[in-house]
């Protein structure tokens, strides 16, 4: 007995739960990366041009594309109005995504170890927490979407189920049956989040293969239920003038939104791929697919207010008018798919691997995804956000305040003033090349402080009309990912070239093929030693004696 009460015990010490850290990492030691944080080896780079594809057919036919199309039209815009904000909005986000893509299929590192050549080593986290936040977010909104699925698949199958006695007051925008299917899907979900980033490519294939017959097939429903001529083609605004104009930038900047996460940290996935030309498809597929997608979701929304009288912009809701008990199981049962790969994608592995940086020595992948799905699944309330179109909306818009500034100044830090020639190994090592001043780039600082608050006025005021911010600050929150990624790239390139960080500039990329560990550990340490003295002058104006420093 004494012996298993010790062995538990020492379950639960911290020790035991320590990762060993690779014998070819960059980094000083275990408390600064993993093997999950270490470059990419040559024999995990598994991913083609085929792999990116099915991977954005996979993420475009997901129920938030369909919601965010067809939310366009409950908000007053037409299908006219709507398509164009979609198609627009997915071309900028193509470019940015296929621009910091390539950085990552270049260097072969993960987005939160790469932003510190920019951000400097210490302000990156600042970044890296954010995105976890918004990740989990992401995470709890996609699981609800799938409790819906799954309650749809059950009622098809028990439709008794809808009769389920509620007892959850009417203000918790969620019943007792919405709260059963929402456990039911996280537990589906939980075991697809500890297949390694290697392999999960093969449930985005799966899903690109199964997912688009289903969105086929409920297009062709609507056509045949309700002809476009007396359906979508007749759908008009009904907004005007001004108001038309800021709620068409409105939709732009959704359309921006919803895939602006990603393009911050794609290079978490395209760090796999087996070449950088291997992303490059990414440019053309996302505005492809992506408006495709949300011409459906319209087309079928536009059927269903004539069919139901009502804007069904929740694909769930649709189904749930259905009679045919069959079809509603297996549209259902395509939808627990397509938000099954969606969220494992887009937002647990993008929450484990920002972990991964701010707990090395204890989070690697799949542990952060545990710590995701714990976290994110249940500490948020996305049935709230999602209780109206107005809410969706209005939170896709409110964290792009954010994510174009990071955008921004990731691509113009490595295409404009470093022109890609930066040193991989630094990015590992606190007191190396990126450390800035403190391991703060003031520049980087700067830009974030001269376009997030700005848009702040207009969020808060988006999230409670009743606080009166002032109609420019509305307008222009209206654009806020544009005007973010503009703003912070403008004042990053510019302080950057007033004020250059010598230190940074390097006459050749340093990348991790190039480098042998051994010998850059042990560069490593001089560097570290010049880095600590150049503190020590900072703070105290004098150099310490050597002995003194225990260098």
């Amino acid at each position: 007995m004494a012996k298993t009460h010790t062995r538990v015990a020492a379950y639960f010490k911290p020790s035991a739960w320590a990762l060993e850290p690779e014998h070819s990492t960059f980094a000083p030691s275990s408390k600064w990366s993993n093997k999950d944080m270490d470059p990419v080896p040559p024999h995990e780079r598994t991913w083609t041009t085929v792999n990116y594809i099915a991977y954005w057919i996979s993420d475009a036919t997901n129920a938030a594309v369909w919601e965010l199309a067809s939310s366009m039209l409950a908000t007053g815009l037409s299908w006219r109005q709507a398509l164009p904000a979609i198609a627009v909005g997915h071309i900028i986000i193509s470019v940015v995504m296929v621009l910091n893509g390539t950085i990552g299929a270049r260097l072969h590192v993960a987005f939160p170890v790469l932003n510190r050549s920019s951000f400097g080593f210490w302000f990156s986290y600042f970044s890296v927490i954010s995105r976890v936040l918004l990740s989990m977010f992401w995470f709890g909104i996609q699981t609800y979407t799938g409790s819906e699925c799954v309650y749809q698949m059950l009622k098809a199958i028990w439709p008794s189920l809808a009769r389920l006695p509620n007892h959850l007051p009417a203000n918790a925008n969620i019943t007792t049956s919405g709260i059963m299917c929402y456990f039911l899907y996280w537990l589906i979900q939980f075991p697809f989040m500890l297949i390694s980033p290697q392999k999960i490519r093969w449930l985005f294939m799966a899903k690109a293969l199964v997912v688009p017959g289903m969105w086929l097939a409920m297009l062709i429903w609507a056509m045949v239920k309700v002809p476009p001529r007396d359906g979508l083609f007749v759908q008009h605004a009904t907004l005007h003038g001004s108001d038309l104009s800021w709620a068409w930038l409105s939709a732009l900047n959704s359309a921006l939104g919803i895939y602006s996460t990603l393009a911050v940290n794609i290079p978490d996935f395209t760090r796999y791929a087996k070449n950088e030309r291997a992303q490059y498809v990414q440019i053309a597929i996302i505005p492809i697919a992506f408006t495709l997608c949300g011409f459906i979701g319209m087309a079928v929304t536009s059927a269903g207010m004539v069919l139901y009288g009502q804007t069904l912009w929740d694909p769930l809701k649709l189904i749930n008018q259905w009679d045919n008990r069959a079809a509603a199981f297996f549209a259902s049962f395509a939808w627990v798919l397509t938000t099954l790969g969606t969220n494992i994608s887009a937002n647990s592995l993008s929450a484990a691997n920002d972990m991964t940086v701010l707990f090395p020595r204890y989070i690697n992948i799949r542990r952060g995804q545990v710590l995701c799905a714990l976290l994110g699944g249940w500490a948020l309330c996305p049935w709230e956000i999602l209780a109206t179109a107005e809410g969706f909306l209005t939170f896709i818009n409110g964290y792009t305040v954010f994510l174009g500034p990071f955008a921004g100044i990731m691509v113009t830090d490595y295409w404009f003033l470093h022109k890609g020639k930066v040193d991989v190994p630094s990015m590992y090592r606190p007191h190396g090349r990126y450390r800035y001043t403190y391991g703060f780039n003031w520049r980087a600082v700067l830009a974030i402080l001269c376009s997030v608050p700005p848009l702040f006025p207009g969020w808060i005021n988006s999230i409670n009309t009743g606080i009166k911010v002032g109609s420019g600050a509305v307008h222009i929150f209206a654009f806020a990912w544009i005007f973010g990624f503009v703003v912070a790239s403008t004042v990053y390139y510019t302080a950057s070239m007033l004020f250059p960080a010598m230190e940074t500039y390097i006459p050749e990329a340093i990348l991790s093929d190039n480098v042998d560990s051994d010998s850059s550990r042990t560069s490593d340490v001089e560097e570290d030693k010049k880095s600590i003295k150049e503190e020590i002058k900072e703070a105290t104006g004098v150099f310490p004696p050597e002995q003194e420093r225990g260098l």
